[in-house]
């Protein structure tokens, strides 16, 4: 696996921080992170990428392609810019180049998977199609994950990509009773693994504590020691 696609359920469930502790716990390896299109940040702001590289480590290199001002999905959000979209072919060559040199490229998405990227409706899965990648499944932890989980693997089955597993984006320290079951119901209802659940609030850990975490929460498929779900 030289490219991993990370996507999610939704949008703000934890995609970063779970591209970060992948990122983090395979530190010994040379790792690339590609953000497509990150929006509703102004220039110079650290966006997603950087997030990563600051939890990870300095042995990622970090590759955004466009930023759009407005918080929205990319489509939107370029053509209100009056900016140019990212196309999937873009997405596809930019990672490929990255792939040349590094051991693993990180593809991190924008919301869901079948958020657009342009007008003519080209979405991640595309840029996934396009590589021929893998893509991991970010989703929440609470009450609703299951439906849109198994939403979102479905839709990557329809299209013949391969979803190697499911991460729990944000994993309360207390969790109710929704979050509990979920961590057995999760697999069942995707039809993949669980492969990890990074712990709530674990963004904002000093970047040493982060990085001496990771591993504990992933599986061996992605660089950690949990035992896959």
């Amino acid at each position: 696996m030289t490219i991993l696609v990370v996507t999610g359920t939704g949008t703000e469930i934890g995609k970063t921080i779970v591209t970060a502790a992948v990122a983090a716990a395979l530190r010994d390896r040379r790792v690339a992170v590609l953000k497509p299109a990150q929006t509703g940040l102004a220039p110079g702001e650290p966006g997603d990428a950087a997030e990563v590289a600051r939890l990870a480590g300095g042995h990622v290199t970090t590759v955004e392609l466009a930023r759009f001002p407005e918080p929205l999905a990319p489509a939107t959000a370029a053509r209100r810019a009056g900016l140019t979209p990212v196309r999937p072919h873009e997405i596809a060559e930019a990672a490929q180049k990255l792939a040349t040199e590094h051991d693993l490229v990180l593809v991190e998405g924008a919301g869901g998977l079948l958020v657009r990227y342009d007008d003519e409706g080209a979405t991640l899965a595309d840029a996934a199609r396009l590589m021929a990648a893998p893509v991991l499944v970010v989703a929440p932890a609470g009450l609703g994950t299951l439906n849109a989980t198994a939403l979102t693997t479905e839709a990557l089955r329809r299209r013949g990509l391969t979803c190697p597993g499911v991460v729990v984006g944000s994993m309360p320290a207390e969790p109710d009773l929704a979050s509990r079951c979920n961590i057995e119901d999760l697999p069942v209802a995707a039809g993949v693994p669980l492969l990890g659940a990074v712990p709530a609030g674990a963004g904002a850990w000093p970047p040493a504590d982060f990085r001496a975490g990771a591993a504990s929460w992933l599986a061996p498929e992605l660089g950690g020691n949990r035992p896959a779900g």
